[in-house]
């Protein structure tokens, strides 16, 4: 009998050669429709007011207006300035010279307090040129959550803070639910979209110690879960994909996401393949086979997409 995985690889290699050219305009399966809700219009004039940018709003996230009605929202903190250049990312680079926001905390505390969130995602630019990373105060904005409404879960998806283990263990032990580090990209194409700066194999590095660290600490344990993400659309075969969440669950992974790249601008990279929901549906049964808690693979699927369902089903198991 034809094992799971030859199976999918097989499906997904015929689809792969069955895909039409690709062409200027996107599929109708990336279509999707204006945000609205007073959920959604609430949280909003909240972020506004109180001048917080969200990656929802800055990436033209398609699921803007769902996430924010099911009371979760990802927010951008440390700046809007990262000192890398991924050549998918749309954030703006530069070198924020030590610039830190010291009211920051606060403001997003109170702001997801007041919006009822009941699941923050926070996002973070890389900030090499402070000597953490950034992380202690990554942990100044976990703890202000925490202390506004100890029940609001936390997520936060975080650079690499080049291998720095103890920025990584500072961050774990101050309250976050889920940590999160995209691997991105397949291995081979990770140095021509990721900035030098961030390896394949020290992103692995990161959530394999980070798993270790939860699993060893017992106030952490059961609790605390690890999580990653995939781009699609950028030249990878399926063997490299399957590879990719193989190496994913070696390091104890617990949810993964799988989406289509778009591309930004025309200084980005570009898309090579619109990849059709079918074959994101056979990487979902494979990636379950592999081991993943939760699963998210879809076009239209982001970094945080159904982050809170993905937790507390995680918890519920």
């Amino acid at each position: 009998m034809e094992s799971m995985e030859g199976s999918v690889k097989g499906e997904m290699n015929q689809k792969i050669s069955d895909s039409k050219p690709l062409h200027i305009g996107k599929p109708k399966w990336l279509k999707t429709q204006l945000p609205s809700g007073e959920k959604y219009f609430k949280i909003r004039e909240d972020l506004r007011t109180r001048r917080l940018a969200t990656v929802c709003q800055e990436a033209k996230c398609p699921n803007i207006g769902k996430c924010w009605n099911d009371e979760t929202a990802t927010i951008m903190i440390l700046g809007d300035t990262c000192t890398r250049a991924c050549r998918f990312c749309n954030v703006k680079t530069g070198d924020p010279q030590g610039w830190l926001d010291d009211s920051e905390p606060e403001h997003v505390a109170q702001t997801c307090y007041e919006s009822g969130l009941k699941y923050v995602v926070l996002t973070m630019v890389d900030r090499d040129d402070l000597s953490d990373g950034g992380a202690g105060h990554v942990v100044k904005v976990v703890k202000a959550i925490k202390a506004v409404d100890a029940n609001m879960k936390v997520e936060l998806l975080a650079g690499d803070f080049r291998g720095d283990f103890q920025a990584l263990y500072n961050i774990l032990l101050s309250g976050v639910d889920v940590y999160a580090h995209n691997l991105e990209t397949i291995e081979r194409l990770t140095p021509k979209v990721r900035d030098a700066r961030a390896s394949y194999s020290q992103s692995l590095q990161v959530l394999a110690e980070a798993k270790n660290f939860i699993d060893s600490n017992s106030s952490l344990s059961g609790r605390v879960f690890t999580k990653s993400g995939l781009m699609l659309g950028l030249g990878e075969n399926s063997d490299e994909i399957i590879t990719t969440l193989k190496d994913m669950r070696a390091t104890g992974v617990s949810f993964v996401t799988i989406g289509q790249y778009m591309r930004p601008s025309k200084k980005h990279l570009s898309v090579k393949r619109w990849v059709p929901p079918e074959e994101f549906d056979l990487l979902s049964k494979e990636a379950l086979s592999l081991g993943f808690r939760s699963v998210a693979a879809a076009p239209l699927v982001r970094s945080s997409f159904r982050a809170r369902e993905f937790y507390e089903a995680a918890v519920d198991c």
